[in-house]
């Protein structure tokens, strides 16, 4: 496993994100190629410091998030924002995200303002003066926008001269080995993305949830789900067919969300089974509706604050590692994940649901392409998911 002393900053092959296509082992890498003469070590941060807070400046606390993507890491940085209020009380929180993340932060009372990552924005916050800076971005952009914001205090990742990723400070030095060392994130690890950002900005970890606060059109969607279903029995199971666009190996196939209908019609014919997608799964959602019997279709083409209702409409939601599953970890729900590809153990279902993990000796890998037959999610059965949903009827029927 690579240590951080070990990295080469310097080196034009480092990116920060994954290891190089040579390995992740730098110290002795016959493949080093170093950039131009730099006179500071290569890992030192890029950073404008503010000048102490003036004694008599009684105005609020001032901390800046950086955090744009993915959504749904987008959705569960948001565990920052309660012990950040625990320990500022008065802060002023701005938040600077994509536009696509925009519908999870824009209602949170916590969030004084929210901006959209744009040339306007960080003209804007570069003649501002924060107390606390937090950046969890490793891209280009959002990296640069953190070494150009003045702050007292810098944390999480931070740019290098080159705009690569090094950090800020010495409690992010885990979470940058995690993107460059396979062993550590795929083997060794067994902190939740929650804990692990936490620890990034030097905040006492106990295990806060998600937050996510609904629109008036989730309301209404979920409402409009109930009246076209006044005597559906309980629970209300949704089966969330999308895995976002980024690692489609995620996806698991048609024949075993049939497997996985077609089990729980057998074993539980009172539960409401909900289909859910979005404009990438039509095609596959329709496939499953023509071999299936007893479905509810929600529809393939909801924005996604009307997606928000449909999930919270839910007792259950079935998915994989995908926004949906944030989204109803966020909203409370009891959740089976399925994980093939990607890591099971940075997600935290809070004690509500069970993840199915397959069991290969190659997963997780994080390959957005897979040649192997059957592949990690291929093999995971639909009575195999079908019997955690029954455990988790289970627990759900004690609480609810």
């Amino acid at each position: 496993m690579v240590d951080f002393s070990d990295i080469r900053f310097d080196c034009v092959l480092y990116t920060g994100y994954k290891p190089c296509r040579y390995g992740n082992e730098c110290k002795g890498c016959w493949h080093y190629e170093p950039r131009e003469p730099y006179a500071a070590e290569p890992a030192t941060p890029v950073r404008v410091l503010a000048p102490p807070r003036d004694v008599r400046d009684d105005s609020p606390y001032k901390i800046l998030i950086i955090k744009t993507g993915a959504m749904g890491d987008v959705l569960r940085t948001t565990t920052l924002l309660a012990p950040l209020v625990r320990m500022y009380p008065e802060a002023s929180i701005t938040w600077v995200t994509d536009k696509s993340a925009v519908p999870l932060l824009i209602h949170n009372p916590k969030i004084c303002r929210l901006f959209v990552l744009d040339e306007t924005t960080e003209k804007l916050l570069v003649t501002e003066t924060f107390d606390l800076l937090l950046n969890f971005e490793k891209d280009p952009a959002p990296l640069a926008l953190a070494g150009r914001v003045p702050a007292r205090v810098h944390r999480g990742f931070a740019p290098t001269i080159w705009n690569t990723p090094t950090v800020f400070n010495a409690s992010s030095v885990y979470a940058l080995l995690l993107g460059i060392s396979d062993e550590l994130k795929f083997h060794i690890n067994e902190k939740t993305y929650p804990q692990i950002i936490a620890e990034m900005a030097e905040i006492p970890y106990q295990r806060d949830p998600y937050e996510l606060y609904l629109p008036e059109v989730a309301a209404t969607r979920r409402a409009r789900l109930a009246e076209q279903l006044p005597n559906a029995a309980h629970p209300w199971i949704g089966l969330n067919t999308g895995c976002g666009s980024v690692f489609r190996t995620k996806l698991w196939p048609v024949e075993r969300w049939v497997e996985l209908i077609n089990e729980l019609k057998q074993q539980v014919p009172q539960a409401t089974l909900l289909l859910l997608g979005g404009p990438a799964e039509r095609d596959m959602n329709k496939a499953i509706l023509s071999a299936s019997e007893g479905l509810v279709d929600t529809g393939c083409d909801n924005s996604l604050d009307e997606f928000f209702g449909i999930i919270d409409a839910c007792d259950i939601v079935v998915s994989s590692d995908s926004l949906a599953m944030h989204i109803a970890i966020a909203l409370r729900k009891y959740v089976v994940a399925l994980f093939g590809s990607t890591s099971p153990v940075e997600i935290d279902l809070y004690d509500r649901g069970e993840k199915v993990i397959t069991d290969f000796d190659c997963s997780p890998c994080y390959l957005k392409q897979c040649d192997k037959v059957p592949t990690c999610m291929q093999a995971m059965t639909g009575r195999e998911v079908a019997n955690a949903v029954l455990r988790v009827i289970r627990t759900w029927e004690k609480g609810s």
